[in-house]
């Protein structure tokens, strides 16, 4: 697409927002203040100020593209999309004057590392019990630079130094002090999340980790097995307390895995070891989001006829594996031609979390559609997550979670320039401090002053 013919191609890198307090005096001051002090809140109060963003152009991803539109966010969440000249705006809103940038959701990243949580260990190479979630540093410089990028929703992963290596937790990027402001709940108060499970060279180590591929898949096919037969005695007591079998955390995980409760997230590469996933979803029936899959161009169709999604890394993906040696950028055209859902990630660190619509950049760069790369950043995500009826998109009753941008998503030089969690500004690129973990090289999130570092290391300034 050209620049003239492309609506929100105008890069101003340097933007700044603008803002006009539709309210005076004391309201807006609290409003101002509350929000400086939420770091230890999460969700915004029921009654807090509406949040409208007026004048840009509005990508809600699900639907065409509105010049010169209008997002109303209240209670935390979306109240109102649609043309600025059609769209009311509540009386006490919080104007965001977005007049010559961008407005789309925050970004979904359906694989990260952030915050320090690696999961299990070297006793055993399955390890269905371990929860990254009591292993994840809050406090950890990352999760700023996550939202310096944009980035809103994430899926924490233990590492792929396993078979299966835990369970991962679907983290909203809130103003935190412990790990429970991130987690994201259930109508029941449980706990959303995936489990990690990996395959390919990365498990094959000394015993009692296999050797070989072929008892990597027999190992897991064990496994599965004796959560089968767990699920089974549990159905046959009914409840009976004399029946009922002790608890067994791996089995007890597992078992939603079975029930379909919880989505695996399979790390892969090679086309065989793309297939042998495939197999192994047949045969015991859970569902499964394949990630990273450096060969999935070479194995399309048979992922089409599964119904199985991909998570594809863009940036950074070879990184000294051996297995990603074949991996191309156009990776994402393909599975998209042939209908096969794509999203990315980041696997942070392994890609920086603030380069993250890079990996969109570059896979339109190598034939995929601009609108579903765009969607690959974002809704989709959010349907591997399962949470599409809260994030991924601008519509009406989904979570607040909005970004701006100083110009188009693609473009090199465009900036997020302000980052909204449920209604919560959660970055702001004119605040100093907030602007660190934007440009801030190595080092940034540090004590600057006890460190004596500077900033001069600067990522995209």
């Amino acid at each position: 697409m050209t620049r003239a013919a492309d609506p929100v191609s105008r890069f101003l890198p340097r933007a700044r927002l603008s803002r006009r307090h539709a309210g005076a005096g004391a309201g807006a001051v609290l409003a101002a203040a509350w929000q400086r002090a939420t770091v230890g809140g999460g969700e915004p109060p029921a009654a807090g100020r509406p949040v409208a963003f007026v004048g840009g152009t509005v990508l809600p991803i699900a639907a065409p593209p509105i010049t010169a539109g209008t997002v109303v966010v209240a209670g935390g969440k979306i109240a109102a999309v649609g043309p600025a000249a059609t769209t009311a705006v509540p009386a006490d809103a919080e104007r965001i004057d977005c007049s010559g940038k961008v407005v789309m959701p925050g970004l979904v990243d359906t694989h990260s590392h952030v915050g320090g949580g690696w999961g299990g260990d070297a006793s055993a190479p399955i390890q269905p019990d371990v929860r990254v979630l009591d292993s994840i540093n809050v406090r950890d410089a990352g999760f700023r630079k996550c939202r310096a990028g944009g980035l809103t929703t994430l899926n924490i992963m233990p590492g792929s130094g396993h078979l299966l290596s835990g369970q991962t937790i679907y983290a909203k990027l809130r103003k935190a002090a412990t790990i429970d402001d991130f987690l994201i709940r259930d109508q029941a108060g449980r706990i959303v999340a995936g489990m990690k499970m990996a395959n390919g060279t990365n498990s094959q180590k000394e015993p009692p980790f296999p050797g070989t591929r072929s008892k990597s898949a027999a190992l897991v096919r064990q496994k599965f097995l004796a959560a089968e037969k767990y699920r089974r005695t549990l159905a046959a007591a009914a409840g009976d307390a004399e029946k009922v079998p002790d608890r067994d955390l791996e089995m007890e995980a597992l078992v939603e895995v079975l029930d379909g409760r919880r989505v695996v997230h399979h790390h892969c590469h090679r086309a065989d070891d793309i297939l042998t996933v495939l197999r192994l979803k047949e045969e015991f029936g859970f569902k499964v989001v394949l990630h990273h899959v450096s060969e999935a161009w070479k194995v399309a169709p048979q992922l089409a006829r599964a119904g199985v999604g991909c998570s594809v890394i863009v940036v950074d993906a070879p990184g000294g594996k051996i297995e990603a040696a074949e991996m191309s950028l156009a990776t994402g055209a393909i599975l998209e031609r042939e209908g096969v859902p794509v999203a990315f990630h980041t696997d942070d660190p392994v890609t920086d979390s603030r380069l993250f619509f890079r990996a969109a950049a570059l896979a339109v760069r190598a034939g995929m559609s601009r609108d579903k790369a765009l969607e690959a950043l974002t809704l989709a995500g959010a349907r591997m997550l399962e949470l599409e009826d809260r994030v991924g998109s601008l519509a009406v009753g989904k979570d607040g979670d909005v970004i701006v941008l100083s110009g188009d998503p693609l473009a090199l030089r465009t900036k997020v320039l302000q980052t909204w969690v449920e209604g919560v500004k959660v970055f702001d690129r004119d605040d100093p401090d907030d602007r660190l973990f934007a440009v801030g090289g190595y080092g940034a999130g540090h004590d600057q002053r006890a460190h004596g570092c500077c900033t001069d290391n600067r990522l995209n300034e």
